[in-house]
C-alpha cells in the first residue's frame, strides 16, 4: 500500500463514508459454484453517492504488473494498493477482461472495507488441501497406436503441445485418440 504523507483528511472522510454506506447486496449469481456475489455494478451503484457525498472517488487503472486501485480524497490526500490480475492467457481479450473485473470487484471492496461477503472466519483459506486422485494407469489401445504416439513424441510435437497446454497423461490420450482417427 502507498500513501500521501497525510491522510488525516481521507481518514475523516472514510468514518463519514462508513456511517452511511450500508451492506452491498449480493445480485449476481455464479452459475458454476452456484453462490451468489455482489456485481462489480452493483457495487459501484451503493457507493458512488457516499463517496462523493464525502469528497471520496476510486480510480482502477489496469496495468501489466496488475490493478492499481486509489482511493482519493478532494483534500489531495489518497491511498493506492496493487493487486495482481492473474489470467492464464493474456492475449485472450474476454479472459483478461474477466480477471480484471474479478480484481476490480475484490480491489473495491477491500480499499473500501464494504461489507459484501460472508464470513467464513477463515475455513476456506485454512482448510487442508484436497488429495489428487491417483493417475490411471494409461495401456496402449494397440500396436498402430502406440507407435503413432512414439513418432509423435519422437518428432517433438507432445512436447511442443505440453509446453503450450500443460497436458495430463489422460489428456495426451484424448488428444492421440482425436490425432489417430
Amino acid at each position: 500500500m502507498n500513501k500521501s504523507e497525510s491522510i488525516t483528511e481521507l481518514a475523516k472522510a472514510m468514518v463519514k463514508f462508513h456511517s452511511v454506506v450500508g451492506k452491498v447486496s449480493k445480485d449476481a449469481k455464479n452459475p458454476f459454484f452456484k453462490n451468489k456475489y455482489a456485481s462489480l455494478s452493483n457495487i459501484i451503484e451503493a457507493v458512488t453517492k457516499p463517496l462523493n457525498d464525502n469528497g471520496l472517488s476510486v480510480l482502477q487503472l489496469p496495468s501489466i504488473e496488475g490493478l492499481t486501485t486509489l482511493l482519493l480524497h478532494e483534500s489531495g490526500e489518497w491511498i493506492s494498493s496493487v493487486s495482481s490480475t492473474p489470467v492464464k492467457d493474456a492475449t485472450d481479450p474476454q479472459k483478461l477482461g474477466s480477471a480484471i473485473t474479478y480484481a476490480r470487484r475484490y480491489a473495491l471492496g477491500a480499499i473500501l472495507s464494504l461489507n459484501i461477503d460472508e464470513d467464513d472466519d477463515g475455513q476456506k483459506a485454512s482448510a487442508p488441501p484436497k488429495r489428487q486422485a491417483a493417475k490411471p494407469e494409461l495401456k496402449p489401445k494397440s500396436t498402430e497406436w502406440s507407435k503413432a504416439v512414439q513418432y509423435l513424441v519422437d518428432g517433438g510435437l507432445i512436447s511442443a503441445i505440453e509446453g503450450k497446454y500443460a497436458l495430463t497423461e489422460v489428456n495426451k490420450t484424448a488428444l492421440m485418440d482425436d490425432v489417430l482417427k
